[in-house]
């Protein structure tokens, strides 16, 4: 063991320069895919990241305001109770609704300071904060209510509340837009969350007011014990709901798990290519020293001292590297400019962050000390005698075909380029460096998949079974005796840039055996149907036909094709599923069939909505404000919700996870342009010998580099391609969704990918080249060895 010490130093003081690379290659890709970890936890679990970055409450307790609301004398203790870090409040709230462009949404008012408070501050996506200037009557909106009211800084909206004197109404400014950790808005859900000044909601006057108070705890488990003591010391009586980080966490991550699950393949394979390529690089170092392993044994080395001593060595440069690389992570990757530095700062508050930061480079080590094991054990059978390995060819001879190249008066540049690319020094050997070049690229394919698919959320919504823009609901009074009735739909599509509007209905229905919930939708007639995105079978067309999504499918176990049984408001319901639709809503859980199946079962049953098709270039936020005010009747108009409707944190770590990929696809690279120059560079001084110039010499090398890296572009495209519109309709399917919604890039986009690839490796072989074709005309020892 002494010895094999003693030659593992002598050679780390003779190849340091081999040394430092192998160490900070192993040290940038372990770096590279912590910060996808991150970035992977700040994209795939949203909320959980705007509950860290503003130090959100576990707990909220809602009571009413004035005598019956909390007792100030009890308000104080709450932040000297065991389980309580911090207090947020308390506010005055009233409830309101707000209105713009004839779009409706419920609110809750909450007064506060200029200045946000300390515990679940609200985080400002646009504009800014409430400020005591010019306009008095100002408001924040929670962003989710923001994005259906279709307001943004510098709009007004119209607030609407029982006032002490009857309805109040007011026009508010809107200064800006915030994220909260609270439960979200959702339409005909709760309301969302409205930040006003208080001299504001003193002016509103309000006939009912309340009070929210938030708790943020020092462990998050003892929310169900914080919230006893909580309501206890305030008073079960003064208490009207309490709302906790549980709910608001689930009424967040449900839109997120395609994403999540999407997130976690990639980290995994990202993981694997990154070993593969590390590892890559371990051997080819190994097989350049062949010659001091065959010096090593002539003296008396046994072949498990060898091994003994590669895997030392090696597993020193892995766990050197993987500690560099966490602590640099860690302690300078938060002053990384953009989303990636916003990441690491609050990863530490994540799900999974030391799990992530010790199982990341254990697992790349793993691997790493594997792939080594193996190189180690075949530097175990290098003979010792020279002789033995210089009676080998290095490269196999020209073949015919190279000969009939040159015959015709091909570049011998490219003749021997493409020799050295696919034949030297032994097809397998060239066949598996293409390979591992190719695994990274198909990956950025993948990635590339999944950037297009959530990219159709907003160019193609129809595709994405958003073939209705809007939702337009109107309340109609009893119409006179003497009055005509009203056609809704004649009026809606009268609206410009409406194509269609289709009548539609929608129940809660049990399933069989009455365990869940699943939603029936009445929509369109058989005359004029609606526009379902099929991905499987067919529309319905006759009597007792619908569509169902995948999640209805999955979740009572049915095939397209066959009968289904459910209970809606008391009465049966049968209906033959003759398509698979893509449904983003409800987790999948929804069947869709025609109001003439459902007024055989309920006659005279009346539309409680109209669904709007809009024309292509139309757009939804002129067309709501017209259709409202085209309305005789008081009339509500929704968006559509859109999954893809959030900031690009998504398509960010999407981007951050391809430059993780094109790194360690350069590294693969330059380690297999290293192997292939020392591997033949015999024969290139032999072709200089016999009249090559060293140009030729140097654009031969640069042209094996680029045909490979030009085999491995198209070859990964390719398999990625295929790879990634597999992996995205199966997350599609498991989320709910249903197949059918993967969107291959554009050709140019692919075909772009393999120019950037191609001509990487061009520039990456320019200085091998140079060197390459600089050598003199000597062959020395330890190239003959």
């Amino acid at each position: 063991m002494r010895a094999t010490w003693r030659w593992v130093r002598s050679d780390l003081r003779t190849h340091r320069g081999e040394a430092l690379f192998a160490v900070l290659a192993t040290a940038g890709v372990i770096a590279s895919l912590l910060l996808s970890a991150a970035l992977l936890g700040y994209a795939a679990d949203p909320w959980q990241r705007v509950f860290n970055q503003s130090r959100g409450g576990h707990v909220w307790l809602h009571g009413r305001g004035g005598p019956d609301g909390f007792d100030p004398a009890a308000l104080a203790p709450l932040a000297s109770l065991d389980e309580v870090a911090a207090v947020s409040g308390p506010f005055r709230t009233a409830a309101a609704t707000l209105e713009t462009s004839g779009t409706r949404a419920d609110v809750v008012l909450r007064a506060t300071g200029t200045r946000p408070p300390d515990t679940a501050r609200p985080l400002l996506t646009e504009g800014h904060w409430l400020t005591a200037g010019d306009r008095p009557d100002q408001i924040v909106l929670e962003r989710a209510l923001a994005r259906t009211l279709w307001a943004g800084p510098g709009e007004t909206v119209t607030v609407t509340l029982a006032g002490r004197d009857g309805p109040t109404t007011r026009t508010l400014y809107v200064t800006g837009v915030a994220e909260t950790a609270e439960p979200r808005y959702r339409a005909g859900g709760g309301g969302g969350v409205g930040w006003i000044l208080p001299g504001t909601l003193d002016r509103l006057a309000p006939a009912v007011t309340g009070q929210s108070v938030g708790l943020r705890l020092k462990d998050p488990d003892d929310t169900g014990y914080a919230v006893q003591r909580a309501v206890t010391l305030l008073g079960a009586e003064r208490v009207d709901r309490v709302t906790t980080w549980q709910q608001a966490k689930a009424d967040a991550g449900g839109d997120d798990r395609l994403l999540g699950q999407i997130f976690a393949a990639f980290g995994l394979a990202s993981l694997l290519a990154a070993s593969v390529a590390v590892a890559g690089a371990v051997r080819a170092r190994i097989r350049g020293q062949a010659g001091d392993i065959a010096v090593l044994k002539a003296v008396g080395f046994t072949p498990g001292q060898v091994i003994r001593g590669f895997l030392l060595q090696h597993l020193g440069f892995a766990v050197a590297g993987a500690a560099l690389a966490t602590a640099a992570t860690l302690t300078c990757g938060r002053w990384i400019p953009g989303s990636v530095g916003e990441a690491v700062a609050l990863w530490p508050g994540m799900p999974g962050h030391r799990a992530a930061v010790a199982g990341v480079p254990a697992a790349a080590v793993l691997l790493i000390a594997a792939a080594t094991a193996l190189a180690a054990w075949r530097a175990g059978r290098v003979p010792p005698v020279p002789a033995a390995r210089s009676a080998h060819p290095a490269a196999r001879p020209l073949s015919a075909l190279g000969r009939r190249a040159l015959g015709l008066r091909l570049s011998p540049v490219l003749v021997l380029g493409w020799r050295s690319a696919f034949t030297a020094p032994g097809r397998a050997r060239a066949l598996g460096a293409t390979a591992r070049l190719a695994l990274p690229i198909a990956l950025m394919t993948v990635a590339l998949v999944a950037w297009s698919t959530l990219g159709q959320f907003r160019t193609d919504p129809a595709r994405m079974g958003r073939a209705a823009a809007l939702t337009v609901r109107t309340e109609q009074p009893p119409a006179a005796p003497t009055a005509p009735p009203a056609d809704p739909e004649a009026v809606l599509e009268a609206v410009p840039g409406v194509a269609d509007a289709v009548p539609g209905a929608e129940f809660l229905a049990l399933v069989p055996g009455q365990t869940g919930t699943i939603t029936l939708r009445g929509l369109g007639t058989t005359g004029a149907p609606y526009p379902h995105t099929i991905a499987e079978g067919r529309a319905p067309e006759g009597p007792d036909e619908a569509v169902a999504g995948q999640g209805l499918l999955d979740l009572l176990g049915v095939r397209v094709g066959e009968w289904v049984r459910m209970t809606v408001e008391g009465r049966p319901q049968i209906l033959h599923l003759v398509g698979r639709s893509i449904e983003p809503d409800h987790g999948g859980r929804v069947v869709s069939t025609t109001l003439d199946t459902l007024r055989d079962g309920v006659p005279g049953l009346r539309p409680a909505f109209h669904a709007l098709v809009l024309r292509p270039g139309a757009d939804p936020r002129r067309v709501a404000a017209a259709v409202a005010a085209a309305g005789r009747e008081k009339t509500e108009v929704r968006g559509a919700a859109d999954p893809a409707d959030a900031p690009d944190a998504p398509r960010g770590v999407l981007a951050a996870l391809v430059a993780v990929l094109a790194l360690i696809a350069l590294v693969e690279l330059l380690t297999l342009i290293g192997t292939g120059v020392r591997d033949r560079v015999r024969d290139l001084l032999a072709l200089r010998a016999i009249g090559l110039t060293p140009r030729q010499i140097g654009a031969a090398v640069v042209t094996a580099a680029a045909l490979t890296a030009l085999a491995a572009a198209v070859l990964g495209t390719a398999a990625g391609a295929a790879l990634g519109h597999r992996l995205v309709d199966a997350e599609a399917a498991a989320t709910g969704l249903g197949a059918g919604v993967a969107r291959l890039p554009g050709a140019a986009v692919l075909g772009g990918l393999v120019l950037a690839v191609t001509v990487t490796g061009a520039l990456a072989a320019l200085a091998p080249a140079v060197r390459t074709a600089r050598r003199r005309l000597v062959d020395s020892a330890g190239e003959t060895l």
